[in-house]
């Protein structure tokens, strides 16, 4: 790369005569040198910007700074590494190393770069309500989950809304899943905030954060809300609906048509996942956390 200097001798030698050769002469360098130069002037570009090299984990760098934010500048690089390989990287430590440092630095410095939350294996998970069909004239709600890393969908019908049958529900879906991540997400507005607030204990039992996010609350809760709305257009309810009957006599016939829905959705390849959902449940349970023997009781006492 030229000095500004150097280009601009390129530039003056090049105007005089109009010449890459001749141009090329004058200041001492080669004619494919003058014609990029000038290639680069003419289509209207700043040739004395030096341009950065595309770095294999440039496409990771969102979740570094995400990971180096949330852990308020803790988190190892070695740690870091180990996350993003599991995503997909496959660079070095090395470089995994300097760009954790570069991001530290500027994290430390007080700059602050706002990202949604990236997938990562055993991150969230997050999961909504649907209305359901019919169970001999009564009406059904389907609890409807999802990993955010892997994709992986659960869809438990339940009679009510009540803190026991939610209980259950995300007590079903960990135990489907083989494990607990670090967060379980949900989008609440308005009157239906009330009918999905977690008591703590829930959260204790199976180690995990549960959050809440009443949607008009923009500010504090942005990157819940990301995942809420992902919610609210992949999960609930078009797709479900599609493959269920309007009406089914007895809850268990409901149960086994969510468990087929499930299991094909759950086959199906995805157009922004290299694999099924089903066969990246393998890799993303190894970084859920063993799930406790069975759901207290005392957990889902109102």
């Amino acid at each position: 790369m030229k000095t500004k200097e150097e280009i601009m001798r390129i530039f003056e030698a090049f105007d005089l005569t109009g010449s890459y050769r001749a141009a090329a002469e004058l200041v001492g360098v080669d004619h494919h040198t003058v014609r990029r130069y000038v290639e680069v002037r003419s289509r209207g570009s700043d040739p004395t910007l030096r341009r950065r090299r595309t770095r294999m984990i440039d496409a990771f760098m969102p979740k570094v700074e995400e990971m180096i934010e949330r852990s308020s500048g803790r988190i190892g690089a070695h740690k870091v590494h180990e996350k993003i390989s599991a995503m997909g990287f496959t660079g070095t430590s090395r470089t995994t190393r300097r760009a954790v440092a570069a991001v530290r630095a500027s994290f430390h410095a007080g700059h602050r770069v706002s990202h949604p939350w990236v997938p990562e294996p055993g991150l969230w998970l997050q999961w909504d309500w649907g209305d359901g069909p019919e169970i001999a004239r009564h009406k059904s709600w389907l609890w409807c989950a999802w990993l955010g890393w892997s994709r992986f969908r659960v869809v438990v019908p339940v009679l009510d809304k009540t803190l026991p049958a939610m209980a259950r529900c995300l007590d079903v879906a960990l135990r489907r899943i083989g494990g607990a991540p670090t967060y379980v997400l949900t989008a609440a507005s308005g009157d239906s905030a009330e009918h999905q607030t977690w008591t703590p204990e829930i959260g204790h039992h199976y180690g995990l954060i549960m959050k809440t996010c009443v949607t008009e609350d923009a500010q504090p809760t942005a990157r819940s809300e990301q995942a809420a709305r992902v919610a609210a257009r992949d999960l609930v309810p078009t797709d479900v609906h599609a493959h269920l009957a309007s009406s089914y006599r007895s809850l268990g016939e409901l149960e086994a048509a969510c468990d087929a829905f499930a299991a094909e959705v759950n086959a199906r390849p995805l157009r922004e996942a290299p694999c099924r959902p089903v066969e990246a449940l393998v890799d993303e349970t190894r970084w859920l956390r063993p799930l406790p023997g069975e759901l207290a009781t005392e957990c889902v006492s109102p």
